[in-house]
């Protein structure tokens, strides 16, 4: 005998997948008014849902921002899991490829709308500045320092130190880009980004050869 699910409570994965509808219309919205023109009532019109269902999901716009942190961060984790996790580090060519990707991905997040508008957002809440490195930073340095570490087990790389080693790689690729941005400068451009990412590499090497 099965049990069907409450009356008016959706079953786990219908509610999953529409709960990642409203963070989809939050994320859009937010790249349309910004970080202080976000309101519940536009996120619930735009998602096509209520704003009761938007408070009894997320508690408030805070904590509306905070899902939207950890949904960008899940996304950009699961792109390094991909790229990172074949174990195929057959030769310095490979690792360079490998490196480009991470670097190209890495920036173009961080300089993208919503990471802007995110930050932004962060910069003016101690609560969401702690999301945004827990789910960020803290997240990534961990997965890439990981990385080194293996290069430097194999000889590929000297990296002896893999987290000083991320922070050189992470400086040599965002720079002051993502500043600039949050100054009110335009985005890089797709070609902006893979010169960056390819001459942050090179440099990254040849500092680790």
């Amino acid at each position: 005998m099965t049990t069907s699910p409450r009356r008016g409570r959706l079953p786990t994965r219908e509610r999953d997948a529409r709960r990642a509808e409203i963070l989809s219309a939050a994320a859009a919205e937010l790249v349309e008014v910004g970080t202080q023109g976000l309101t519940m009532a536009a996120v619930a019109a735009r998602a096509g849902a209520s704003k009761e269902t938007l408070y009894a999901w997320f508690g408030g716009r805070d904590e509306l921002l905070g899902a939207l942190i950890k949904a960008n961060a899940d996304h950009s984790m699961a792109a390094i899991s991909e790229l990172f996790d074949h174990g195929d580090l057959d030769d310095l060519d490979r690792v360079r490829e490998l490196l480009g990707s991470f670097a190209r991905g890495l920036l173009t997040l961080l300089t993208g709308r919503v990471s802007i508008e995110l930050n932004r957002a962060a910069a003016t809440s101690p609560e969401l500045a702690q999301r945004l490195l827990a789910s960020g930073r803290y997240r990534v340095g961990p997965r890439v320092e990981a990385f080194f570490a293996e290069l430097h087990t194999r000889g590929i790389l000297n990296v002896p130190d893999p987290a000083d080693a991320f922070c050189a790689f992470y400086g040599l690729t965002i720079r002051d880009t993502q500043i600039r941005v949050l100054l009110g400068e335009p985005a890089p451009t797709a070609d902006a980004i893979a010169a960056t990412a390819d001459q942050a590499v090179t440099q990254f090497i040849l500092l680790n050869q």
